[in-house]
């Protein structure tokens, strides 16, 4: 596999989650950076006031999803990470439409691989049972996959 491979992204067998494996041509440590690096963080992500310390909260900004309910105002805390290896977000919305609260967990997990990276993302927490959750879940998994992804890869590419 390689950087233009698309990456997986769905598990039909469970509708709590969006899982992505991709590979990056790109070591471990300039990924990691990409990752947690407030500046480089904005370029490929969202903007926000990311700071790399357990229990550290900030807000980002993107634009409203009415269709799933998401006021495009993400409250994000660093739940935990291993240096060089794994974070760990939660999202919240901060103003959710219609009573929908959210509450995901982003889990980024990087292993060396050749002279690359090998990239998995976790986003847990979605509601099996609520319609506009699942709608949100296949919205952000298609977006993973091919937005952030292609943005993260940009990013790479130009440090």
């Amino acid at each position: 596999m390689n950087d233009t491979d698309m990456p997986t992204t769905m598990d039909a067998d469970d509708l709590t989650t969006v899982r992505v494996d991709q590979f990056l041509a790109h070591p471990p440590g300039k990924v990691w950076r990409a990752l947690t690096e407030p500046e480089l963080l904005a370029r490929w992500m969202m903007p926000g006031d990311f700071r790399l310390e357990v229990g550290h909260r900030y807000t980002m900004e993107v634009a409203a999803v009415p269709v799933t309910g998401f006021s495009g105002t993400v409250l994000a805390e660093v739940l935990g990470f291993e240096a060089g290896r794994m974070l760990r977000i939660g999202w919240r919305d901060a103003d959710p439409a219609g009573g929908i609260e959210v509450d995901w967990t982003i889990t980024w997990t990087l292993e060396p691989e050749g002279t690359g990276t090998r990239l998995f993302l976790l986003h847990e927490g979605f509601d099996p049972d609520h319609p506009l959750q699942q709608k949100a879940r296949a919205i952000m998994g298609g977006g993973w996959r091919t937005g952030v992804m292609r943005n993260l890869r940009t990013t790479l590419e130009s440090m």
